[in-house]
């Protein structure tokens, strides 16, 4: 580790909330690494989304009074984002950003332009009044029972879970580059190609075999992965 290491930006994926990520927050901090989690909920609830959540993550690192380096780290679709977040907050030094199970940036392209077809169909046949049916009830009746046994932290991720407007969906996103030091921390099969492009790229890559939330359910062994890649960054 660094002297002075950075402070870990933790970003929620827009269809989820904080409680997806406090318990990895909380690991981290147990390894000394100054941590960051923000909640930006109230931004996804209009389009348009993308130009929302920028602005809010900005204000909400201004509000919190941190100074020093930044890394930011953004699970799942808040990955793709990272380096418009990175342009935005233009009086923080972000140093790195980290992607956690997460999708690489795809500027210009929006989630409908990558993503099946028949995914976006049956995404849209069950929206109503332009909002998509909250993330938790994408995978049927059972929803993520299966990966969160907790039963009241199952409780507290599907609570926060948002209805995101449809529009999201189709939203361009933003054509950012971002040329600093950047990591990726695989923990399902879903991202492997993002894992293979990212290690094709130079840049330092994790892979754990675990699942899509293990952030909330094994911080632990997510949080030593992570702190890994900051080392490894040099952050």
């Amino acid at each position: 580790m660094v002297d002075t290491p950075a402070t870990a930006v933790l970003l929620h994926s827009p269809f989820l909330g904080p409680a997806s990520l406090a318990p990895l927050a909380d690991a981290l901090a147990a390894l000394g690494r100054p941590v960051l989690p923000l909640d930006v909920r109230v931004t996804v609830n209009a389009a348009p989304v993308h130009q929302r959540i920028i602005g809010g993550l900005t204000d909400a690192v201004e509000d919190s009074g941190v100074s020093g380096d930044l890394v930011l780290i953004g699970h799942s679709g808040a990955g793709p984002l990272l380096p418009a977040f990175a342009e935005a907050l233009e009086e923080a030094p972000v140093t790195g950003l980290v992607y956690l199970d997460s999708d690489l940036p795809t500027p210009g392209r929006s989630w409908r332009d990558t993503a099946p077809a028949e995914l976006f169909s049956a995404l849209k046949a069950a929206s109503r009044g332009g909002l998509l049916q909250r993330w938790d009830r994408w995978f049927g009746p059972d929803g993520i029972a299966d990966l969160v046994s907790d039963a009241d932290l199952l409780a507290e991720i599907t609570a926060e879970a948002p209805e995101v407007p449809l529009a999201f969906l189709k939203e361009p996103h933003p054509t950012i580059e971002w040329t600093g030091p950047q990591a990726l921390l695989r923990l399902s099969p879903a991202y492997d190609e993002a894992c293979a492009q990212a290690a094709a790229l130079g840049w330092p890559v994790r892979e754990l075999d675990l699942h899509h939330l293990a952030a909330a359910t094994d911080p632990e062994p997510v949080a030593l992965a992570l702190a890994d890649l900051l080392d490894r960054l040099g952050r």
